[in-house]
C-alpha cells in the first residue's frame, strides 16, 4: 500500500463531515468492545449496515502513514481502517469500490487532538487514488453528538434512545466483568459469560431497538448479571479497589493500554474504570454550561438574537442530559438488584468536587475536568488506589498528573500514571507491582468501599 505525500493533500468536504449513512457499509472503530458492538447493533436496528472493525491488527499500517507526532488513538484507528481496506481489496479484487463504505469517526472541539483525527485520516485516504470515495461520517460534541443528518429524520429520536441505552448497558456489562473476574470460582468463567452476554444483548438491541427496547434489553441484562453473581466465590477475601480514569480511548481500548485492567487483576486488584456514559453526560453538561454563559453575555450586551439562541441551546443540551442521566439511573437501579457493581456519578458532582477543592475548573473543557475530580472522589470514598491512563504527550493526561500528584501525596493515597504509545515500557511491571503493594497497605490501614 503506497501513497503520495498525505500532508500536501486537502481534505474533501464532500467525503467528510456529518454525512448520510444511507445503504453504505458503516465501519465503526473499536474503542471499547462492548460499547462499539452494542452501538453497531443499535444502528442495525435502524437498517444501517454497521460493523465493528477488527482492532490492533493494522498497527504497522497506522505507524507507516503517521509521523509519530499524532495522538496514539489516531494511529490505532487509522491502522484499523487501512487493515480493513487491505483485506477487502484482497477479498473482492477488481470488484472493490471504496464508495460503498463509510468510516464512522466522531470528533470534538477544544484543545485535544481528537478533533483532528478524521481530518488527517481523510488526507491519508485521499492520497490513494482508489480510496478517495471512502467517506468519513462524523458526529461532533458541538451539537451533543446528534445523529441528525446521518439517518432518516423520522428515526432520529428513537435512535437516540436506543443508542443511549446501548451505551449504558455496555457500561454495566463491563462492570460485571470487573466485579466478578477477581473472585470467579474458575478461571475464564467471567470472560465467557461476558462474551456470551454481549452477543445476547446485541441480538435484543438489534431486534427491539426501533421500538421500545428498554424492558427487553434490561431484562436480558438482569439474567446475565444474575449468572455473574452465581460464579463469585464467596471464600475469596475483598481485594484492593482500584479506580481508573484518563483519556477515554486509552483507558477503554484493551490493546492500546496493553490489557492494563487484567494486569492489575493479576497482581491482586479489583478495578473500576470510568464509564462511557461519563463522557456522553459530560458533553451534554458542558454544552449546557456554555449555553448558560452565552445567555448571560447576551443579556448583558442586550443581544436578543443571542439570548434566543442560547435558550434554545440550553433546552436542547438540558433535555439530553436529563434523559441520559435518567436512563443511566434506571438501568443501574435494576442492575444493582442482581449484582453489587459500582455505581456511577453525576457530572455535577464532579464539578462540585473541583469547586470545593479549587484545584481545577470546568471552565477548561478537557478530560482533565473529569479525571481530576474522579481521582479525588476515589481517594475520599473507599478506594485503595487510582490509575491515570493517557496517550504519551497527551495534554489533558499530563495536566491531570501535575495537578493530582501533590494532592495524592498529601493524602497518602496510591496513585499511578500510565502513559502509552505502541512501545512496552521496561519498568511497567515493576511500577505496577510497587503500586499494588501500596494499595494492599492502604487496604489494611483503611479498608475499602463495600
Amino acid at each position: 500500500m503506497e501513497s503520495a505525500n498525505v500532508l500536501q493533500l486537502p481534505a474533501s468536504t464532500k467525503t467528510i463531515g456529518k454525512l448520510q449513512l444511507g445503504k453504505n457499509q458503516v465501519l465503526i472503530p473499536e474503542m471499547n468492545r462492548s460499547s462499539a458492538h452494542l452501538f453497531a447493533a443499535a444502528l442495525r436496528a435502524f437498517a444501517v449496515d454497521a460493523q465493528v472493525l477488527a482492532t490492533g491488527q493494522g498497527l504497522e499500517l497506522g505507524k507507516k502513514y503517521t509521523s509519530g507526532k499524532e495522538c496514539y488513538p489516531c494511529l490505532v484507528t487509522l491502522g484499523d481502517l487501512l487493515h480493513f481496506v487491505e483485506e477487502e481489496r484482497r477479498r473482492l479484487g477488481a470488484a472493490f469500490r471504496a464508495d460503498r463504505y463509510v468510516f464512522f469517526m466522531p470528533e470534538a472541539e477544544g484543545p485535544c487532538r481528537f478533533g483532528m483525527y478524521n481530518k488527517y485520516q481523510r488526507m491519508v485516504l485521499d492520497s490513494f487514488s482508489d480510496l478517495q470515495g471512502l467517506k468519513i461520517s462524523a458526529l461532533s460534541n458541538t451539537d451533543n453528538y446528534s445523529p441528525e443528518g446521518l439517518i432518516d429524520p423520522q428515526k432520529v429520536q428513537p435512535f437516540k434512545k436506543a443508542a443511549c441505552l446501548a451505551m449504558v448497558v455496555a457500561d454495566v456489562l463491563d462492570r460485571l466483568t470487573w466485579r466478578v473476574r477477581p473472585y470467579e470460582k474458575a478461571t475464564g468463567l467471567t470472560d465467557a459469560l461476558a462474551e456470551q452476554g454481549l452477543y445476547r444483548l446485541m441480538e435484543v438491541v438489534e431486534r427491539t431497538g426501533e421500538g421500545n427496547p428498554f424492558d427487553p434489553v434490561v431484562g436480558e441484562l438482569e439474567k446475565i448479571l444474575a449468572a455473574g453473581h452465581a460464579i463469585i466465590d464467596p471464600a475469596i477475601s475483598p481485594k484492593p479497589l482500584i479506580g481508573m480514569v484518563g483519556e477515554i480511548f486509552l483507558r477503554m481500548h484493551r490493546r492500546s493500554n496493553q490489557d492494563l485492567i487484567r494486569l492489575l487483576e493479576r497482581h491482586g486488584a479489583e478495578v473500576v474504570n470510568a464509564s462511557m456514559a461519563e463522557w456522553l453526560n459530560y458533553v451534554s453538561y458542558d454544552g449546557l454550561r456554555q449555553a448558560k454563559r452565552k445567555l448571560r453575555l447576551g443579556l448583558r450586551l442586550l443581544r436578543p438574537r443571542q439570548v434566543k439562541e442560547s435558550i434554545r441551546e440550553m433546552f436542547g443540551f438540558g433535555i439530553h442530559l436529563l434523559f441520559q442521566e435518567r436512563t443511566q439511573q434506571a438501568v443501574f437501579k435494576r442492575a444493582r438488584r442482581r449484582l453489587d457493581i459500582a455505581g456511577d456519578h453525576r457530572i455535577s458532582d464532579l464539578e462540585r468536587i473541583l469547586k470545593k477543592s479549587g484545584d481545577f475548573s470546568f471552565d477548561i473543557p478537557t478530560e482533565a475536568s473529569l479525571s481530576i475530580p474522579g481521582i479525588i472522589h476515589c481517594a475520599r470514598n473507599g478506594y485503595n488506589g487510582v490509575v491515570n491512563v493517557y496517550p504519551f504527550t497527551c495534554m489533558p493526561g499530563t495536566t491531570t498528573s501535575a495537578v493530582v500528584r501533590p494532592i495524592m501525596h498529601e493524602l497518602g493515597f496510591p496513585f499511578l500514571d500510565t502513559p502509552y504509545d505502541d512501545s512496552i515500557q521496561p519498568n511497567r511491571e515493576t511500577a505496577i507491582r510497587t503500586f499494588m503493594y501500596q494499595a494492599r497497605q492502604h487496604l489494611q490501614r483503611h479498608g475499602r468501599q463495600t
